[in-house]
């Protein structure tokens, strides 16, 4: 797996400049917000720990598709709000508490409008958070990543193996 991200990480610094329908994320609240709490994963994955960023929005805020692909969930878990999407490559972004305009199935491009933040996002010192998240694989063994990583303004630099 390292091997395979460390090919993956040499050809994102060696192509050119990366826009959402390339593999990139753009951000899913406009304009850009501000990130209130950001990425904690934990180590093993099933400890304790922040699986994703949460950015300050409005209550009724539209929430867009961070990039292409396919909406895998959209409805309550564990009483708020989801709307989940599958992109080309296994990469998968969650958004909550998000009220869906969208269903299930439904194929989104980057920037389509998915839904509408709601209020009530605990922990969070806006009126209103979206937190955003991001996995590669199935949910029953995700490998959660920062999302503010994969956006397209990020830029990506190689660091050593050993100090």
């Amino acid at each position: 797996m390292r091997i395979l991200m460390a090919l993956l990480t040499v050809g994102l610094v060696t192509a050119p400049p990366a826009a959402a329908d390339d593999g990139r994320l753009d951000w899913p609240l406009r304009p850009r917000p501000a990130v209130v709490r950001v990425f904690d994963g934990p180590k093993p994955d099933w400890k304790p720990g922040h699986r994703g960023v949460d950015l300050a929005g409005v209550d009724g805020q539209t929430v867009y598709s961070a990039a292409p692909g396919t909406v895998v969930f959209a409805g309550e878990l564990a009483g708020r709000p989801v709307v989940s999407v599958a992109h080309p490559g296994g990469l998968r972004t969650s958004y909550e508490p998000v009220r869906a305009t969208v269903g299930p199935g439904a194929l989104v491009g980057a920037g389509t409008p998915i839904g509408r933040l709601a209020a009530g996002h605990s922990g969070c010192s806006a009126p209103a958070c979206l937190h955003w998240g991001a996995m590669w694989g199935a949910a029953s063994r995700a490998d959660y990543v920062d999302p503010l990583g994969l956006l397209v303004t990020t830029r990506i630099r190689l660091k050593p193996l050993h100090p």
